[in-house]
């Protein structure tokens, strides 16, 4: 993974961090149009293929089932929309972003204006050891984790499994844990915005029901729902979570400099990279986040040096999987078995 091209510790001929927000300032500005088209591009195939899979269900359970795990990746990429408009970055009018956003937290069973602020928060401390907790992956330091219990040892580790991670935490967290505004539970609007949505999904799957029984639930909306869950997760994780990351006591940490050298740049396949909408450009959206994510790739085409940094490929993302503990002495994701030849 390539990130040391860009370290302002080991080159000093590269842009500082915090300057390239004025650079990066005139890529802010949507393109409505082309922000409606996305919408439009991503809502209708989600929509259409919902109706595939239920007039599947009277061919066959597999059909039905095979549609909606396709429809997965347009679930994904609302949410990646969804995200966009949560910073300000899809429409001109804020009003418009937020009403369009509360409608996709419906689909994405996410409450947008709990989420919006819970990602703001990550943006706010990525990278931060003392401000970890609320968006985050949980990541301890070495120190820490030798320092807990041998119970607490099992439980991080059982957190930290890929099983746990990218197959049971997805769905607790989409199905189960969005339902309450945690974390921000005494502010009354956090309430409203989880409770309304609840409301919402509750009478969309209520009308499911209704119409389709049963069948259209567990085949349709679960698997897409937790396929897509899966993947944002996975998303989520390659972002910051790989060996050369940053991470900094908060006397020590950076806003500009966490986002640069603390994100990752995922390559992907043109047809990944559409949907997920361009996320994978993750240096550059925790540089600016109000920069549409169809823009992107502009940003790429025009700074060399920030096209060639934290390279991260699929095989390397994958690799990153087994990496848990942040070694604050070397600077560096370690996994448990480095931890424990390194400091026993």
């Amino acid at each position: 993974m390539t990130q040391s091209s860009l370290s302002t510790r080991d080159n000093p001929d590269v842009t500082v961090a915090r300057d390239w927000v004025s650079t990066l300032a005139k890529y802010r500005e949507p393109n409505q149009p082309r922000s409606w088209f996305e919408l439009g591009a991503t809502i209708v195939p989600f929509i259409a293929l919902w109706a595939l899979a239920w007039m599947s269900l009277s061919v066959s359970y597999w059909l039905a089932f095979a549609v909606s795990v396709l429809n997965a990746a347009f679930l994904l990429r609302l949410f990646a929309i969804q995200h966009d408009c949560g910073h300000g970055a899809f429409f001109t009018n804020r009003t418009v972003s937020d009403w369009v956003g509360r409608g996709l937290g419906v689909l994405t069973l996410t409450p947008y204006d709990v989420w919006r602020r819970t990602h703001s928060s990550h943006h706010n401390s990525s990278g931060n050891l003392d401000k970890r907790g609320m968006g985050d992956i949980h990541t301890l330091t070495v120190a820490e984790y030798r320092a807990l219990t041998p119970k607490n040892r099992l439980l991080y580790r059982l957190y930290r499994h890929p099983i746990t991670l990218f197959g049971f935490g997805p769905g607790y967290l989409f199905l189960f844990q969005n339902r309450l505004p945690l974390g921000l539970t005494h502010i009354p609007k956090f309430w409203v915005s989880a409770m309304v949505t609840n409301l919402a999904i509750l009478a969309a799957l209520g009308a499911v029901y209704y119409f389709g029984g049963l069948m259209p639930v567990l085949l349709i909306f679960l698997p897409s729902t937790l396929i897509a869950a899966a993947a944002g997760v996975w998303l989520f994780y390659v972002q910051h979570q790989f060996e050369e990351t940053q991470w900094d006591p908060d006397q020590d940490w950076q806003l500009h400099e966490a986002a640069l050298h603390g994100s990752s740049h995922y390559i992907l396949p043109s047809v990944l990279q559409w949907f997920t909408a361009n996320i994978g450009i993750h240096h550059v959206h925790h540089l600016y986040s109000r920069i549409p994510f169809y823009r992107l790739t502009e940003v790429l085409r025009d700074h060399d040096e920030l096209a060639n940094s934290n390279q991260m490929t699929i095989r390397e993302s994958l690799a990153n999987a087994r990496l848990h503990l942040w070694d604050e002495n070397h600077r560096r994701l370690l996994s448990f078995a480095e931890a424990r030849a390194l400091y026993g």
